[in-house]
């Protein structure tokens, strides 16, 4: 460990950040989980992360890579183990057009961006990628699990606009993934988390973009049966310029009381277009509220706080395939109107999402037409208090769900991993990994395990 570390102060040229170090309380946490590694490294060029990656192998400590910190499970922090934060490496620039599609230009985005840096960066040109909805999530974290927000309709997930990505990989290697270049890992990276490597930029394929109508309709929380069904069957088939998330019982408008909210994003700063694809929205039930506007796109994404100190957040979520639409939604708008429900966010998916095949990318789940969601908040007592009520929900949901989303999992045990890849996904997954990670450096995600040589 000695060498180890004589050789890192050597060769690495970002910080290197260790307990009683001035900054080490502000980087030894994630945003969402408080942690006490040994080390932080901050590098500043990709030879500065091959060194890091070569120091955690030879160290044996816990390896957590670190891009926006929004990981509900903590793999952006540990405790006693080192931490690779990729925030200096944040470059956007624009490369040039695509010459078989003009309208599509490709991106090349550092590892530790976060979608907020790339909004703005990119608005002076009149570009967009689809990406989550939180200006300081992590491009990395995201897209290396999925990437679903308010262009995914329209443009398919963050991932699905990836054509290439610079790799290291677990021996200290660089190396280019693409459609020509490592096409396993290429594939694996789209879907496969952060269990291959670090990923220190990537190239998009952005798309000219414009202003977006967005904002909410709500109607009361008594008719949340029929908007929510009328919702989802709308969505089944309105314009995928329409990207839609229902949510109940919100916590800061009166709990099981609050309104059912239809939040809304119409891409495209056509008006009269706009108004005829939310129209049959405004008609599923009372309206109570309405303030969809025209604004920039790059003012849709939210800022992400981090909870003070003591307060927790629980996430959960699940996927559903379109014949359990139905019921999936009768359980929520019960639990949603009861006392004790926790806050419930429903996301509309289909569109661009669905046409690409289901093994196409290591993010199978290509049929699912929703995503659901639970978040729970506060000290430990409370989280504990409303466990009853969220099991509950999730054991009444279980039969209809077809899978799960891994970015919004707070759990990463064997059933999650399961839930997250699909028996001949993550079979090929383990493969990819027993050739570009066969000792599991990269663990702290939900792991794909190296596979067995047959």
């Amino acid at each position: 460990m000695t060498s180890a570390l004589d050789t890192l102060r050597r060769d690495f040229g970002g910080d290197l950040i260790e307990p009683g170090d001035a900054d080490y309380e502000s980087v030894a946490r994630s945003r969402l989980v408080a942690g006490s590694p040994a080390y932080v490294l901050r590098p500043k060029t990709v030879g500065d992360v091959q060194t890091a990656v070569r120091f955690a192998s030879d160290s044996g400590l816990a390896l957590s890579v670190r891009g926006g910190g929004h990981s509900f499970p903590g793999f952006s922090t540990n405790d006693g183990g080192i931490v690779i934060d990729l925030g200096e490496l944040a470059d956007v620039e624009v490369l040039a057009a695509d010459p078989a599609d003009p309208e599509r230009h490709l991106v090349r985005i550092g590892g530790g961006a976060t979608w907020g840096q790339v909004v703005d960066a990119l608005a002076p040109h009149d570009l967009a990628i689809s990406s989550g909805d939180t200006r300081s999530v992590g491009v990395g974290g995201l897209t290396l699990s999925g990437g679903i927000g308010w262009k995914v309709r329209k443009y398919g997930l963050a991932l699905d606009n990836v054509v290439a990505a610079q790799v290291v990989t677990a021996d200290g290697g660089v190396v280019t993934a693409s459609a020509d270049e490592h096409p396993d890992l290429f594939w694996a990276i789209r879907g496969g988390g952060g269990n291959f490597g670090v990923v220190t930029s990537f190239d998009f394929a952005a798309h000219r973009t414009t202003r977006v109508f967005f904002g909410k309709v709500s109607f009361p929380a008594a008719e949340a049966a029929t908007v929510l069904q009328g919702w989802a069957d709308y969505l089944r088939t309105a314009p995928e310029e329409l990207t839609s998330i229902a949510n109940l019982a919100n916590p800061l408008a009166g709990g099981p009381e609050a309104p059912v909210e239809i939040h809304v994003a119409f891409d495209g700063d056509d008006a009269d277009a706009a108004a005829r694809a939310l129209e049959p929205l405004r008609k599923l039930g009372t309206v109570v509220a309405d303030d969809v506007e025209l604004m920039a796109y790059a003012d849709v994404l939210v800022e992400g706080g981090t909870p003070p100190p003591g307060i927790h957040v629980v996430a959960h979520d699940g996927l559903v395939d379109q014949e359990s639409v139905a019921e999936t939604l009768r359980v929520l708008a019960e639990t949603g109107t009861s006392p004790g429900a926790p806050s419930i966010s429903i996301r509309s998916l289909g569109g661009a999402v669905s046409r690409v095949p289901g093994d196409a990318t290591a993010y199978a789940h290509r049929g699912a037409e929703l995503m659901v969601t639970t978040f729970t908040g506060g000290p430990a007592p409370v989280i504990e208090a409303a466990r009853p009520v969220l099991d509950g929900l999730w054991g009444r949901l279980a039969p209809y769900l077809s899978g799960a989303y891994a970015n919004f999992l707070t759990t990463a045990d064997e059933t999650d991993v399961t839930d997250v890849y699909p028996k001949s996904t993550y079979e090929r997954l383990a493969s990819v990994k027993r050739q570009y990670d066969p000792s599991n450096l990269f663990s702290r995600n939900h792991n794909v395990r190296p596979g067995q040589m047959s």
